[in-house]
């Protein structure tokens, strides 16, 4: 879908930004330009960079923490 129309950026290739190392709404917008002309699409990138950052960060803990953990 399409998040910025002026500068035609998708969710994908935000996504894509944050897991090639973006860390931050800022970092997204320098990189990609999102938001840098009307402005309108600026909520909408935010909320693909929240998501996209608590889903990283919820497999990241799945992946610390196994279930299968068995103490010794």
């Amino acid at each position: 879908m399409y998040v910025c129309l002026c500068q035609g950026v998708t969710d994908g290739q935000i996504r894509e930004a944050i897991f090639e190392g973006c860390c931050s709404y800022r970092d997204v917008r320098q990189t990609l330009g999102v938001a840098s002309q009307c402005g309108k699409c600026a909520c909408l990138a935010k909320q693909v960079v929240r998501e996209t950052l608590s889903e990283m960060q919820s497999s990241q803990a799945a992946l610390a923490y196994p279930a299968s953990f068995v103490a010794a």
